[in-house]
């Protein structure tokens, strides 16, 4: 009855840090799978689309749209585990998630300027030529 005051606390997630070995498990596989997923989604979803689109803009042009829009749930997912992982306190989970966050906001940025650059709007070129 001593502890009575010290055991409500315990069942609460954010008591105590997460154990190293459930830490680890959880941050290997986080790594692993969030990068072979970026991996495999830039060569068979884009890489194939792009190739199936046999040189049609639109379909290209689509099946970029889609793998941006692809890793960018990727990024808000990844994102919102880590704080998710970090109410656990699992620090080496949050870590492995931030670390996959960064390649997916890389990846996410690589793709948006690409996009970028591929469809700059014809005309004007002068800078401050207010056209």
């Amino acid at each position: 009855m001593t502890n009575a005051a010290t055991v409500p606390g315990r069942w609460r997630p954010w008591s105590r840090p997460a154990r190293r070995g459930v830490d680890l498990a959880l941050a290997i596989p986080v790594v692993v799978l969030g990068t072979g997923w970026l991996v495999l989604d830039w060569m068979f979803g884009l890489g194939l689309a792009v190739w199936a689109a046999q040189g049609d803009r639109r379909r290209i042009d689509a099946a970029d749209l889609a793998h941006i829009g692809r890793v960018r749930v990727l990024l808000v997912a990844v994102l919102a585990s880590a704080v998710l992982a970090a109410a656990f306190r699992a620090r080496r989970t949050v870590v492995a998630q931030l670390l996959v966050a960064l390649l997916a906001g890389g990846v996410l940025m690589a793709s948006q300027h690409e996009w970028q650059e591929h469809h700059t709007p014809p005309g004007c070129v002068r800078y401050r030529a207010n056209c």
